[in-house]
């Protein structure tokens, strides 16, 4: 018993020793990070930002506990913060202060969130020199909510990167963003758990922390004690819309992952197992002649997937995937996710009380290709898939129209809805396809477009614009 009471007094006093008695002094790590950290502003597009406000469910729906940052900034103050002439802002056009993002690479690439620029006519990014620069959008993720930036400078502070494998509950980690517009404001606190599965995103394993994020903080970084980012701040855990002292980042080593993809193959490419799990109860456990209540159950395994090529059957529980043992059912998304198509993965099952081993071969999961692509003809089209060539009695290839911009694209009176068949003579099977048949036209000449509208063929005369 004193043994017990002695330990117990030693533990206290290594906690209360005056080294661990206070936070650390973070004031260093700020002046050395805060270069790399951008405010980012941008102009609605044709949808007014209160009525994509009013998009969110109404306070009593679960949703509401997992909202999305509604960030309005606050105006600046034209004093302090005068109009850079890069900006070239017109005469009209207001930019409204949404979020932050971060320095990823040094060439000009901005990291933030999705939801930060989606639906942006134009993008301003202001970095702690003053300079405001115009970014063009390379492209975004809305399953991780991120986005990818451009702008026209090099020689940026980019961030160093963290290893978020080595870093655990309890350690202390800093938030540097524009929250309310007030730029370059640092909050702090510590890890609160990681892995953390979220019901708007099954593929991020999120880091959750108590760092105090309010609207505005959306993109920006998470820092450790040694500068490095480690996370992405993303969303936060409220009833009322503002801070409640849970936040959730996403972690940087899923955002660097899905940002390098972005920009080098145009978009985001996911794992796909073909199994719906649900977690494994002690009742459960017991019945599967479990120790304890872990792993995956599998309630379905989808025709023709990876997984019943594999063999896996409903009821099987799949406790370990590449040899990572899955504590919970929410920790299995994140990992098939994070493979590339054609991975070949070792899984340990548990089957009516025994343990086997399986190989399944991972695909794509469908709808993370690369997004729609915007060509020079002013458009934005997405690939058909074979559901849908099949119910617009598509023979073959065919892209359809989703966005239709100021450009040759609308001059030649292609709409939002038509399926463009053949171009200049030649057949358009991916959204890749046109880009490459429009890059080798003569410009100033008209070429014949067949396109199906409402299921009619119909023949456009586009003439390309130079280049």
């Amino acid at each position: 018993m004193k043994n017990h009471i002695l330990g117990a007094a030693i533990l206290l006093s290594a906690c209360t020793s005056p080294q661990n008695a206070s936070p650390p002094d973070f004031a260093d790590l700020v002046e050395a990070v805060s270069p790399s950290v951008v405010n980012i502003s941008t102009e609605a597009g044709a949808t007014p930002r209160d009525e994509r406000a009013q998009g969110v469910p109404d306070r009593g729906a679960m949703d509401e506990f997992l909202r999305r940052f509604l960030e309005r900034g606050m105006p600046e103050n034209e004093e302090e913060a005068p109009a850079d002439e890069e900006a070239e802002i017109g005469p009209g056009e207001q930019m409204e202060s949404l979020g932050s993002g971060f320095v990823l690479w040094e060439d000009g690439y901005i990291l933030t969130n999705a939801h930060v620029v989606k639906d942006a006519k134009k993008i301003l990014v202001r970095l702690t020199d003053r300079r405001e620069l115009p970014a063009t959008l390379v492209g975004l993720d809305e399953r991780s909510d991120l986005a990818l930036l451009k702008i026209e400078a090099s020689g940026l502070p980019a961030v160093k990167i963290g290893d978020v494998a080595k870093l655990r509950p309890g350690q202390w980690v800093l938030a540097i963003g524009s929250p309310f517009g007030f730029d370059y404001s640092v909050t702090a606190g510590i890890v609160s758990a990681k892995g953390r599965a979220l019901p708007s995103e099954n593929y991020v394993p999120f880091i959750q922390t108590d760092v105090p994020i309010n609207p505005g903080n959306s993109g920006g970084p998470l820092f450790n004690t040694r500068g490095e980012v480690v996370g992405v701040n993303s969303q936060i855990f409220s009833q009322t819309g503002g801070y409640m002292g849970v936040s959730f980042s996403i972690p940087i080593d899923v955002a660097a992952k899905v940002a390098r993809q972005i920009k080098d193959e145009g978009g985001v490419t996911r794992g796909w197992l073909g199994v719906v799990v649900q977690e494994v109860t002690r009742e459960l456990a017991k019945n599967f002649g479990m120790d304890r209540a872990e792993g995956a159950l599998v309630a379905r395994v989808l025709p023709g997937s990876p997984a019943e090529k594999a063999g896996i059957k409903a009821g099987d529980v799949i406790v370990t995937y590449n040899d990572q043992p899955l504590p919970r059912s929410s920790a299995l998304p994140p990992l098939v996710g994070a493979n590339d198509p054609g991975d070949t993965v070792t899984l340990k099952l548990i089957r009516d009380g025994k343990t086997l081993t399986v190989k399944a071969e991972i695909a794509v999961l469908e709808g993370s290709g690369k997004p729609p692509l915007k060509s020079r003809l002013g458009i934005k089209v997405k690939s058909l898939t074979t559901e849908q060539r099949g119910r617009e009695q598509v023979a073959s290839g065919g892209v359809r129209v989703v966005e239709v911009n100021p450009g040759p694209g609308r001059e030649a009176g292609l709409r939002v809805g038509d399926i463009i068949l053949t171009f200049g003579g030649k057949e358009v099977d991916t959204a890749q396809k046109l880009e490459e048949i429009a890059s080798q036209l003569n410009p100033g000449k008209a070429v014949p477009m067949l396109v199906q509208r409402e299921g009619t063929p119909l023949f456009l005369a586009l003439e390309m614009p130079a280049p």
